[in-house]
């Protein structure tokens, strides 16, 4: 869920973060082809995404991250119906046992020519709105202090924080609807300043962190009075 071990902004005692060097794309076969199960999915990417939020914290934690992708998946082809959890056990079973037998190849070139596309283009998502933005450059904003059960795309730790409108885009597909089934309701976007202070305290200025910008959806914002 929103509130779970996927939102880590601001959260303490995770460590320190490794960089790997000359990390490559894929450090096993299996990833390639978790890669390419996701883009013949049919599901969007706000599905996808929560989805792996559904994780428990203590696999999400302890897993890599393809095997995020490959839990999201397995959860929405079990969600729409399209296998069921026996059956993918099974057939996981008989694929490392070695008894599912060989898998026949199956050629689209077509297929291959959408997938690299998508890859290379993505999936847009900004929708025409017959209606003004409620908000302007320069106005005051306070985030809502919201906790939904399912997918957000405001931070956690930019609840309740007052910032300024630094840019007016144009209207997106709204994540927190289209995750779960509830149509696209676009909306319009829009990038927040908000001082590094009213985030993280007064501390964080000392650091050198002056602002942070957030690109937000307009129903989570209020004008600040």
């Amino acid at each position: 869920m929103v509130n779970g071990a996927h939102d880590l902004g601001g959260m303490h005692g995770m460590g320190k973060i490794i960089v790997e060097q000359n990390e490559p794309v894929f450090h096993s076969e299996w990833e390639k082809v978790v890669f390419a199960i996701s883009f013949a999915t049919p599901c969007t990417g706000d599905e996808f995404r929560y989805g792996i939020e559904k994780m428990n914290a203590v696999e999400y934690l302890s897993s890599r991250y393809y095997e995020h992708w490959l839990h999201g998946l397995e959860n929405i082809l079990i969600e729409k119906g399209i296998v069921d959890r026996h059956e993918l056990d099974s057939r996981t079973k008989r694929s490392s046992d070695g008894s599912f037998g060989e898998l026949q190849r199956v050629e689209n070139p077509k297929l291959v020519e959408n997938f690299l596309r998508s890859i290379k283009e993505g999936f847009p998502s900004n929708r025409e709105v017959e209606r003004s933005p409620k908000f302007s450059v320069g106005d005051l904003v306070i985030t809502k202090n919201i906790n939904p059960a399912s997918h957000t795309r405001l931070p956690r730790y930019a609840r309740g924080k007052s910032g300024v409108i630094d840019k007016v885009h144009e209207a997106f597909v709204f994540p927190d609807s289209n995750a779960i089934g509830m149509g696209e309701n676009p909306q319009y976007l829009y990038t927040v300043r908000f001082e590094s202070k009213a985030i993280w305290g007064e501390e964080s200025s000392e650091k050198g962190a002056e602002a942070i910008y957030l690109d937000l959806w307009e129903s989570y914002l209020d004008h600040d009075k």
